[in-house]
């Protein structure tokens, strides 16, 4: 079977006299005559074989074939519009800051932003990774563009990128004990997971101690691994060398997690808004 291709310039004039209902009209909105949309309209029924507008009546009207083209022509030129505008509009430039949990995507997220910097060159992106309580100060003293951190860790506006489960982990060849208190590694305060962690267990009238205070999650992973107790991670962040604790040391349920950009939508950022639309982009695809 011979191949069909359709003609952006077909599809677009095609629209307008659907739109329109009439070829004069249609002919001055897109710059030709009404013979020269006659012609367009003709090659593209005699292209596809099919009748797309009935003439026998005085009101111009769609086929069945031209409504069911309609629907495809209109989406064929968002995308073939949206795809002139991404490759000849001047591209994003300037220096972006962008402070980073340091337990979001760890796996995918150097893929991600390498084929950011493929995609926009001119944007140097300047990424400082750590524990929200530390991101948060830099962001509010405008050290920081953007923070991607989680929602409880900061008081002001933000949208949730993504939500995660919550899971009391142990280290993975550790055995922990049941007796009380129950030892805990936790960030300091303010740390969201502490406040979970340590508010979960006094509701269900569980002793507790913190026998460990680290500075980074990769601290937390490191003193939970050796077995120096047990600690509330984002299910991410459950890496080698950890498991979820086990059922029998009956520990409370967990809530979801939720992940928020955090910006000044207050001040305008070119290249932050280029950024926060790929990465938004990137995360539907991992839906």
């Amino acid at each position: 079977m011979m191949q069909v291709n359709l003609d952006i310039d077909m599809l677009r004039c095609f629209v307008e006299v659907a739109q329109t209902g009439s070829f004069t009209k249609a002919g001055k909105n897109i710059g030709l005559t009404q013979s020269g949309v006659s012609v367009k309209i003709r090659r593209l029924e005699d292209r596809l074989s099919r009748q797309i507008f009935n003439r026998k009546s005085k009101k111009l009207s769609l086929t069945l074939d031209g409504e069911i083209l309609l629907e495809y022509a209109g989406r064929i030129l968002a995308v073939h519009d949206e795809a002139v505008i991404r490759f000849t509009r001047p591209q994003a430039s300037g220096e972006l800051r962008i402070g980073l949990i340091d337990y979001f995507l760890p796996e995918l997220l150097p893929t991600i932003l390498s084929k950011f910097r493929k995609q926009y060159p001119n944007i140097h992106l300047k990424i400082q990774t750590g524990v929200g309580i530390n991101l948060i100060p830099l962001f509010e003293n405008g050290e920081l563009d953007l923070v991607v951190a989680g929602k409880d860790s900061y008081h002001g506006r933000s949208r949730v990128l993504a939500r995660e489960p919550l899971a009391w982990v142990v280290g993975k060849d550790s055995d922990p004990a049941m007796e009380e208190p129950l030892n805990l590694v936790a960030l300091p305060s303010p740390c969201s997971f502490r406040k979970i962690a340590t508010e979960s267990l006094d509701k269900a009238k569980r002793k507790w101690e913190v026998l460990f205070t680290g500075t980074s999650i990769a601290n937390i992973q490191a003193a939970v691994q050796a077995g120096m107790g047990l600690s509330i991670l984002p299910q991410g962040a459950v890496t080698e060398g950890l498991r979820k604790a086990p059922s029998q040391l009956g520990l409370p349920e967990l809530p979801m997690y939720s992940i928020a950009l955090i910006i000044d939508e207050q001040k305008s950022n070119e290249a932050r808004d280029v950024f926060v639309s790929y990465l938004e982009a990137e995360l539907n695809t991992l839906r």
